[in-house]
């Protein structure tokens, strides 16, 4: 989406409260016009289907017609940025809504005047604005699962740690990658996803459940280990330190001046320094310029740095800020990057090309 007019938003939900609640943070944002709503699933998807509309907010709880069959049929006839308003923190249902095409998800707001309140609707906002830079059509290519494609690359040992930073579209991407990997690499894996707090334990044992990796929300002391995933909490920093004659995680709490919370900068910074070139950065879709210090770290340690390509990314602001730094390795469509993982930056094989 380009261009300087409003970001037109259909609000989709059963309950008039968060509607209006929905409606009005929104509409502080002299960019967006919310140009209609809708009460159930029936009424939305008729209206996302004749409106012309940029962004859909949507409830997964809905009477007449769920969210999920929603979003299925919105993707395949009129694909659309979706972002879920989810009132279960850590509920499994939202990771399973970004499978099918959403592209991002909110807190519900709640009744209470909270300043947790003021804090999702800056999320939303920023969210939504994001939708500028979004390709819909790479949400629609993710969810039919792309083949890989033949990338070459210098051959080296595989890497001990693998560090993952990603925003808007990570978790499906984040999926993905882990899904490709029929066992789990000889490798431990370290991520940063953009997350709000009391999602993350719900998306790392989503993890663990539908892959061949043990997965966790990472806690301090923990250790990276062949075969894991550390995921840091969401709204928190993962970083590494030596304990006792070990490298343990460190949990550190954000502050105020904190753009980005979990920092995929801090995490790359922190790693490069304790794993030096055992360590391999991936720099996913999303908005913004978390990662972009960090590659430069990481290679001035002696890693290497790998980012997805703009072919596949649902945003590239990420990616693309990684390249500006002059510090990346290789750019690769999200379906090449489990194979170099698993290969150690081996050449993919060129039987895995696609005839399509």
């Amino acid at each position: 989406m380009t261009g300087r007019n409003p970001i037109r938003v259909l609000v989709i939900d059963d309950s008039a409260f968060t509607r209006q609640t929905i409606k009005r943070m929104l509409e502080k944002s002299p960019l967006v016009e919310v140009v209609d709503w809708a009460r159930d699933g029936e009424e939305a998807l008729r209206k996302a289907l004749e409106l012309d509309v940029d962004l859909i907010t949507l409830d997964l709880e809905m009477p007449r017609m769920d969210g999920f069959t929603f979003l299925r049929i919105l993707m395949a006839k009129r694909p659309t940025p979706v972002i879920v308003i989810s009132g279960n923190a850590g509920d499994q249902d939202v990771f399973k809504a970004l499978d099918l095409g959403a592209i991002d998800f909110v807190a519900k707001p709640t009744a209470h005047a909270t300043p947790e309140l003021q804090s999702i609707e800056q999320e939303l906002i920023r969210k939504v604005h994001a939708v500028r830079n979004l390709r819909i059509d790479r949400v629609a290519d993710r969810i039919s699962q792309p083949v890989a494609m033949d990338h070459r690359l210098p051959a080296r040992a595989a890497h001990k740690i693998v560090a993952i930073g990603s925003s808007t579209g990570g978790p499906a991407a984040l999926m993905q990658i882990f899904s490709a990997m029929s066992q789990a690499p000889r490798c431990a894996f370290i991520v940063s996803q953009h997350m709000p707090e009391g999602f993350t334990r719900g998306f790392a044992e989503r993890i663990d459940r539908m892959t061949h990796l043990r997965a966790r929300e990472a806690e301090d002391g923990d250790v990276a280990v062949e075969g894991t995933v550390l995921i840091a909490p969401g709204g928190r920093h993962l970083e590494f330190e030596a304990r006792n004659g070990r490298i343990v995680a460190h949990v550190a709490d954000h502050d105020e001046r904190d753009k980005y919370a979990p920092s995929v900068d801090r995490m790359f910074v922190s790693a490069s320094k304790h794993y030096g070139p055992d360590l391999l950065a991936i720099v996913l879709t999303g908005m913004g310029d978390d990662g972009r210090a960090g590659v430069v770290a990481v290679k001035q340690a002696g890693g290497n740095v790998i980012v997805e390509s703009e072919e596949t990314a649902v945003i590239f602001g990420m990616p693309q800020q990684a390249i500006r730094a002059g510090a990346v390795d290789a750019v690769l469509p999200l379906g090449d990057i489990a194979p170099v993982i698993q290969s150690g930056f081996a050449p993919v094989s060129s039987s895995r090309r696609s005839s399509a």
